[in-house]
């Protein structure tokens, strides 16, 4: 079995709700399990997990124009993954989540894309065409994303925010990034 762990931080449960989004996206792929994993609950035991699974997708909220603090602690952290390579030719992928529709949320996932690739992992982007009527919250990547998922949130609780095209875009990605795990795993 292909398996895919959806990494991420939340500072208000925004990036959360994404992450679960990734995560059943992950799931809807047969022959794929997901782990969630939030940065700020890892053990040796996730350690293992990541360890073992054949993808990562990375998540942050995008704060001061960078992935959240608690992220960089968690990426700082796999260094002794790094002195291995293990998570060498592992498919990788991100997503991040801002009040603003920029937000600089693009300087995130590059340093998603230059977090995966000093691990020697395969980035795989978003194919989800840009919106018709950008930042329209009626449509698919309303933000125009290619190198992974950006969302945006009012500021309001995660509970009513982002709105569900981010969420199914979210998803889509998921789906994508495990179709490409489990093509690489077989």
């Amino acid at each position: 079995m292909t398996s895919v762990a959806v990494v991420y931080h939340s500072g208000y449960g925004h990036t959360a709700k994404v992450a679960k989004a990734v995560e059943e996206g992950v799931q809807s792929v047969a022959g794929v399990t997901a782990h969630l994993v939030n940065v700020n609950e890892v053990n040796d035991a996730t350690w293992d997990v990541l360890a073992k699974a054949d993808g990562i997708i990375f998540g942050a909220p995008t704060y001061m124009g960078g992935a959240s603090g608690d992220f960089k602690k968690f990426a700082d952290a796999s260094s002794k993954v790094w002195f291995t390579q293990g998570w060498k030719n592992k498919v990788a992928g991100g997503f991040t989540n801002s009040m603003s529709m920029s937000g600089d949320k693009l300087s995130t996932l590059q340093y998603f894309v230059t977090f995966a690739m000093q691990h020697g992992m395969i980035w795989v982007g978003n194919a989800i065409p840009g919106a018709q009527k950008p930042g329209d919250p009626n449509e698919l990547n309303r933000v125009g994303s290619w190198v992974g998922v950006m969302t945006q949130s009012d500021n309001a609780p995660a509970e009513v925010t982002p709105p569900a095209k981010d969420l199914e875009t979210a998803k889509l990605y998921g789906a994508r990034v495990a179709e490409y795990a489990k093509r690489l795993a077989s």
